[in-house]
């Protein structure tokens, strides 16, 4: 018996990697893909080595140069208090990126987990869950936002709680509409037959094929979230200055935008970068795991 487990998890390591060569070939085919994942490797490695990139102190106030145009020392010129917008928004895209990383990931594991019992579980816990999901879905987004930020105060903890919380439905019922799918259909009831138990059938056969269009749906959602946070940043209930942010230098930029349209121009590219590149990465990633989609066909 050890020699036949050690060799259904050879196999299901080989057939992993094989399936991850063939997405990563298919991507490498599209060329909206290809540039997806550039834009989105410059966005994320520009907020993770940021402290190596800024030219400035990015919350320094200088009291001459305000509201400067770019220079071979200002590469962005400045903002109306002097500080460097380049550094500003360099630094600034840590906040959005950590927001949605963070929010998102959290409503995935609790969607999928939840999903998973749902799909799995008896019917009426399904028709509970069901209900919880349908109630939380029926709150218009903005209100539920505007509600939670009044109540626990504009904080990035806030913002991230939100978020996630807005999102578990959908993905909870995303994985639980594939799960219904799954676990009627023949392989699964020959491992039923078998004597497999519901863990290593939920863990082996059912996770695996709802994470393709958990993918899909998260690089879908991450430039939505990132303009959530901008929005709510601007508006002045997210994250609070001097802290560098997208929205918050968009914020300042449209008090002084007779002076100097440049910290506007500056806090805008980077989220139409991240839009764009998520956008692609999400597209390609659509064509690869639907087959419906997949140009190969």
């Amino acid at each position: 018996m050890p020699s036949v487990e050690a060799s259904h998890s050879e196999a299901n390591e080989g057939e992993g990697l094989g399936v991850l060569r063939s997405v990563v070939q298919q991507l490498r085919n599209n060329r909206l893909g290809v540039l997806g994942v550039a834009l989105v490797i410059f966005v994320v490695a520009s907020a993770l080595f940021a402290p190596l990139i800024i030219t400035h102190d990015p919350i320094q106030i200088m009291v001459g140069p305000r509201l400067a145009a770019p220079s071979l020392d200002f590469l962005l010129g400045t903002d109306q208090l002097g500080r460097d917008t380049f550094s500003r928004t360099i630094m600034g895209g840590r906040i959005p990126l950590l927001v949605a990383f963070a929010s998102l990931g959290s409503a995935i594991a609790v969607g999928l987990l939840l999903g998973l019992i749902a799909g799995i579980g008896p019917r009426w816990l399904d028709n509970l869950l069901l209900l919880v999901f349908d109630t939380k879905r029926s709150i218009p987004s903005i209100i539920f936002a505007l509600a939670m930020i009044a109540l626990l105060g504009p904080s990035l903890a806030t913002l991230i709680f939100v978020i996630a919380i807005g999102s578990v439905p959908i993905y909870g019922r995303v994985v639980r509409t594939q799960t219904r799918a799954l676990r009627n259909s023949e392989y699964i009831a020959a491992e039923r037959s078998m004597g497999a138990s519901t863990t290593r059938i939920v863990a082996v056969h059912v996770a695996p094929n709802v994470i393709g269009p958990l993918l899909i749906l998260v690089s879908m959602d991450i430039p939505a979230v990132i303009a959530v946070e901008a929005g709510l940043s601007f508006l002045g209930m997210g994250v609070r200055p001097p802290t560098p942010d997208w929205g918050v230098i968009l914020n300042d930029g449209y008090a002084s935008i007779n002076q100097s349209p440049w910290p506007v121009i500056a806090g805008g590219i980077p989220i139409v970068l991240a839009t764009l590149g998520f956008t692609f990465l999400g597209e390609a990633l659509r064509d690869i795991f639907d087959p419906k989609l997949r140009k190969d066909l």
